[in-house]
């Protein structure tokens, strides 16, 4: 199995293995990563990270040899599984994190992409190439880029082809946070921010900001009041306000 699901504390933690070819995505490796995506969904992981093995390359992207003399209708479903794999990762009721250690090209960046987090290491490197093979993304790349980064940004990006090093990532949005010494511990230690609060408040919060993106602003405060609502009958609601007057931590259940 080249995807790796292991545990790490509160965190699941998938690991694409296959650091000769850069961790890129094979379509048997998608279906692999998509019945990852399942079990941990399964699991009471707080958090989920994704990373590559090696020190080279998150994921250099999809495995150009078996794009080669497919018929349309083909190439057609082969776009539609790694946006629907990619969705299945987006839509997981964790937050996830993409420890992007070194090259995150293609497939490997929208892969990053939906995740809720993207962290990256000195040696990263991050674009859309799609375009230097007469290609244009095709699991998603060219509907998140220009959510994170901004119409312009995002046509810059995947109609030059250029990759960008982590401080520009850092600067216009692609990316959370540059880390240093080891990606899985700096992980861990981002996580731990927000993975002690109520997981279905951290739901609420990522679903009313990324309806925000896609509708009108009187529409977005009529979602985030429906959710706010949803969140303020939650036990944990409770516990969360009582624990404030009490002048104690809170002890979430995830209700």
């Amino acid at each position: 199995m080249v995807v790796e699901l292991s545990r790490r504390d509160e965190a699941a933690l998938i690991t694409l293995n296959r650091p000769e070819a850069l961790n890129a995505l094979s379509f048997s490796i998608l279906d692999e990563l998509g019945a990852a995506l399942d079990e941990v969904a399964t699991t009471d992981a707080r958090t989920l990270m994704i990373t590559g093995a090696g020190n080279k390359a998150f994921c250099a992207g999809a495995d150009i040899k078996e794009l080669r003399n497919r018929d349309l209708l083909s190439q057609k479903r082969g776009a539609e599984k790694g946006q629907a794999v990619f969705s299945k990762l987006s839509m997981l009721p964790m937050p996830s994190v993409a420890v992007i250690n070194g090259y995150a090209f293609g497939g490997g960046l929208e892969l990053a992409m939906a995740c809720t987090f993207r962290l990256a290491t000195t040696n990263a490197r991050l674009g859309l190439p799609e375009i230097k093979l007469g290609l244009i993304p095709g699991y998603g790349g060219t509907q998140r880029l220009p959510r994170l980064v901004g119409e312009a940004r995002a046509l810059e990006m995947i109609m030059t082809g250029r990759a960008v090093k982590p401080d520009e990532a850092e600067r216009i949005g692609l990316i959370n946070r540059i880390i240093d010494g080891d990606p899985i511990e700096q992980a861990l230690a981002f996580a731990r921010e927000f993975n002690a609060y109520s997981l279905p408040a951290l739901g609420f919060a990522r679903a009313a900001v990324t309806r925000a993106l896609d509708i009108s602003l009187e529409e977005g405060l009529r979602v985030e009041s429906e959710l706010s609502t949803l969140a303020f009958r939650m036990k944990d609601a409770e516990e969360g306000m009582a624990a404030f007057e009490e002048k104690r931590k809170p002890r979430f259940a995830d209700e």
